[in-house]
C-alpha cells in the first residue's frame, strides 16, 4: 500500500533531513531574490536586453569553472566546501541589499549589478557540482539516490512556488532592497544545517593526474556514453532555447498582460506549482524504468505550452501554460540528473556531474542573451515562439531515439552493477556515511 513515508523515504536519513530543512528555507530566499532581480533590472533600465545580460552574467562563469569544480569535487571535502560557498552566497546577497537600500545602485548607476551578478555566478559554478555530488554523501546508498534527487527537486520547486509570491508582495510593500536582505539572512539556515551534519569521508588515494587531465577524462567518458551524451544534449537544447523564457517574464507581466510585480510573481509561482507536481511524480517513482519515454513526451508538452504562453494575451490562459511549462521543464532537469547519476561509474561521478552542471548553468545565460536580443528585434512574443518551436522539433526527434537510449542505459547499469535502480529490491535505510 502506498504511504507518504515511501514517497519521501530519503528524509528518514538524518543527514539528508537536516540538509532538506536548511536548504528549503534558504531556497525560498533565493527565489525571492530571483523574482526581485528581474523586476528591479527592468524597472531601472526598461531594457529587455539588459535583463538578459544580467541573467547571462550570473550564470556564464559555470562555463569556465564548473568542469574544474567537478574534478575538485572528486577529491576535496564536499561538506566543508559547501559551507564555504553558502557563506559567500550570503555575503553576495548582503552586498546587493546594502547597495539597493543605500541608493548606491540606481537608474544612473546600475553597473554594480554586473559585478555582483558575476560574483554570484562564480560562487554557483563551484557550489553546484559539489552540491550535486553531496546528495549521495547524505543518503549514503545508491538505491535511495533517485528518491533523494526527486525530493531535492520537490524542495527546490516548493521554494519556487512560495518565493515568487512572497517576492512580488514584498516588492509592492517594501521595495526591492528588503527582498535582497531577506535572501542574505536566509542563508543562515542552510549554513546551520551543514554545521550539524556529520559525514566521514574515506581516505582518498593520492593521484598524480592533473586536474586538467581529470577534466578531459570526464569529457571523454561523457561523450563515449550514448545515454549521457544524449541526456546532456537534450538538457542543452532546453536550457538554451526554453529556460530563457524566465528572463523575459517581466516583459510579459508588464507589457503583454499589463500587470505589476504581483503578476510576475503569480506567473512564476504557477510554474512552480507545475514543477512541484513533477517533483512529486519523480519522488513517487521506485525505479527509472520508462523514465526516458516520460521525459520525451513532457518535452513536447513544455514546448507547445511555451508557444501557447508566447501568443497569449489572457492572464488565465497564460497561467495554464505556465503550469504545463513548469511540469515539462522540471522533468527535463530532474530526470536528466537522476538518469545520469544512475548510469555513471561512481569514480567518474563528480566529473560527469560537472558537465551536467556546466550545461545547466552556462547555456541558460546564452539563452537569456539570445531571447533578449531577439525580443529587441522581433518582440518578446515572436522571439519566445521561435525558441519554443526549435525545442519542439528536437523533442519530436527524441521520441524516435528512445529504444536505442533505453538499450544503452540497461547496458551501462549492468556494467556498473547498478541494475537495482531499474528493478529495485526493497529499500533498507542507510546509516549516515559515504558510498564510494
Amino acid at each position: 500500500m502506498f504511504r507518504i513515508k515511501d514517497l519521501f523515504v530519503s528524509l528518514t536519513v538524518r543527514n539528508y533531513r537536516l540538509f532538506f530543512m536548511g536548504q528549503g528555507v534558504s531556497l525560498i530566499g533565493t527565489w525571492v531574490q530571483r523574482t526581485t532581480m528581474g523586476w528591479f533590472v527592468y524597472r531601472l533600465t526598461n531594457s529587455a536586453f539588459l535583463l538578459g545580460l544580467i541573467s547571462f552574467l550570473s550564470m556564464i562563469p559555470s562555463l569556465f569553472i564548473s568542469p574544474f569544480a567537478g574534478a575538485w569535487a572528486d577529491k576535496w571535502n564536499r561538506h566543508h566546501t559547501l559551507i564555504g560557498t553558502q557563506i559567500l552566497f550570503m555575503l553576495q546577497a548582503g552586498l546587493l541589499a546594502v547597495g539597493v537600500l543605500s541608493g548606491i545602485i540606481n537608474a544612473e548607476r546600475w553597473w554594480p549589478l554586473i559585478f555582483l551578478s558575476l560574483m554570484q555566478g562564480m560562487i554557483e559554478a563551484v557550489d553546484s557540482p559539489f552540491r550535486q555530488n553531496f546528495v549521495l554523501d547524505l543518503v549514503a546508498k545508491r538505491s535511495l539516490l533517485p528518491n533523494a534527487i526527486a525530493t531535492n527537486s520537490a524542495m527546490f520547486n516548493s521554494a519556487r512556488l512560495i518565493g515568487p509570491s512572497i517576492g512580488g508582495a514584498l516588492i509592492l510593500l517594501f521595495g526591492e532592497g528588503i527582498c535582497f536582505a531577506i535572501n542574505s539572512v536566509s542563508y543562515l539556515t542552510v549554513i546551520g544545517a551543514l554545521l550539524l551534519i556529520r559525514i566521514k569521508y574515506p581516505p582518498r588515494a593520492h593521484s598524480k593526474e592533473s586536474t586538467l587531465g581529470k577534466v578531459i577524462e570526464g569529457w571523454k567518458y561523457s561523450w563515449r556514453s550514448f545515454p549521457i551524451r544524449y541526456l546532456i544534449a537534450n538538457l542543452a537544447v532546453f536550457m538554451l532555447f526554453a529556460m530563457s523564457y524566465s528572463a523575459v517574464i517581466p516583459v510579459f507581466a508588464r507589457d503583454v498582460l499589463k500587470g505589476t510585480a504581483g503578476t510576475q510573481g503569480l506567473l512564476l509561482s504557477t510554474a512552480g506549482v507545475g514543477a512541484l507536481v513533477s517533483s512529486f511524480y519523480m519522488a513517487g517513482r521506485k525505479n527509472i524504468k520508462g523514465l526516458p519515454t516520460v521525459t520525451s513526451i513532457l518535452a513536447c508538452v513544455a514546448s507547445l505550452a511555451l508557444i501557447g504562453f508566447a501568443q497569449s494575451r489572457s492572464l488565465a490562459f497564460s497561467l495554464l501554460m505556465m503550469l504545463l511549462i513548469g511540469m515539462g521543464m522540471t522533468i527535463q532537469m530532474s530526470s536528466t540528473n537522476t538518469l545520469i547519476q544512475s548510469v555513471v561509474d561512481v569514480r567518474m561521478r563528480g566529473r560527469v556531474l560537472s558537465v551536467y552542471t556546466m550545461t545547466f548553468n552556462s547555456l541558460s545565460p546564452f539563452g537569456s542573451l539570445l531571447i533578449g536580443f531577439l525580443s529587441r528585434q522581433l518582440g518578446a512574443r515572436l522571439a519566445l515562439s521561435l525558441c519554443a518551436s526549435l525545442c519542439l522539433l528536437w523533442a519530436l526527434n527524441g521520441l524516435r531515439l528512445i529504444p536505442n537510449l533505453i538499450k544503452n542505459i540497461l547496458r551501462m547499469l549492468v556494467s556498473n552493477g547498478n541494475t537495482e535502480i531499474y528493478r529495485p529490491a526493497p529499500v533498507t535505510l542507510a546509516s549516515p556515511g559515504v558510498e564510494g
